[in-house]
């Protein structure tokens, strides 16, 4: 069940974030204020669902594998969609 959830995850961060805000606990105590999640939920979605499964799951220790979890999802999070761009010729 919990893989299903990663690679849903990977395809639409934004549903799975309302979902566990709306559902769960899981974001309860992790900010001292709301506009976090929101700015995380408009712009980084996939760097707000790792951030808080380091909160979770590693004890918010910031070891090699939630470093390297982190610039995948930045990168995940700031790669332009549309793919490669063209150049104009």
């Amino acid at each position: 069940m919990g893989c299903y959830l990663v690679v849903f995850a990977l395809f639409t961060p934004r549903l799975v974030v309302a979902l566990l805000w709306f559902l769960s606990t899981w974001f309860t105590g992790m900010f001292t204020t709301i506009v976090w999640p929101i700015l995380g939920f408009i712009f980084l979605p996939t760097t707000l669902l790792w951030y808080s499964a380091v909160q979770h799951w590693f004890g918010g220790e910031w070891t090699l594998v939630p470093i390297a979890g982190i610039i995948v999802a930045v990168l995940i999070d700031v790669a332009p969609a549309g793919g490669a761009r063209r150049r104009a010729e």
